[in-house]
């Protein structure tokens, strides 16, 4: 992935959260391959209906990644993350209208990313309070 500094939708880009690299050993006791992830926000454009208009919508979800060796940090993590067809694992999307979340989420999280995902849709295209835009797959 690479950083770009000015936000243009139309390269999909993410929002990460730095200090949130998970790392896990997809061998317990194995020199890699690991499985990492960092939490990520971003913005799409979808229909609400078939026929109806084209709306900005907010989502929250996972960035992840399977790698040869464990990443230093999320930044080495997210230059070595190269593949994007998957794009990011969404577990909560604002549309303005309808929040969706996945199903294990508490009522008190989905409380959280509801306020979350309300003011990032809010103050769009801005970078969300706390997280390090714009990653994109492009370059």
């Amino acid at each position: 992935m690479n950083r770009e500094e000015t936000f243009t939708q139309s390269h999909q880009p993410y929002a990460v959260d730095l200090a949130s690299l998970g790392v896990e050993d997809v061998e317990p006791g194995a020199d890699g391959p690991v499985r990492a992830t960092v939490r990520a926000l971003w913005f799409r454009r979808r229909r609400a209906r078939h026929d109806g208009p084209v709306l900005t919508v907010a989502c929250y979800g996972l960035l992840w990644d399977y790698q040869d060796k464990r990443p230093a940090d999320a930044r080495a993590f997210l230059a070595a993350h190269a593949d994007g067809r998957y794009g990011g694992s969404c577990r909560a999307r604002w549309d303005g209208t309808t929040l969706w979340t996945v199903p294990s989420m508490t009522e008190p999280v989905r409380a959280k990313w509801f306020e979350r995902l309300s003011a990032m849709l809010a103050s769009y295209p801005a970078v969300p309070d706390g997280y390090d835009g714009w990653w994109t797959f492009r370059g």
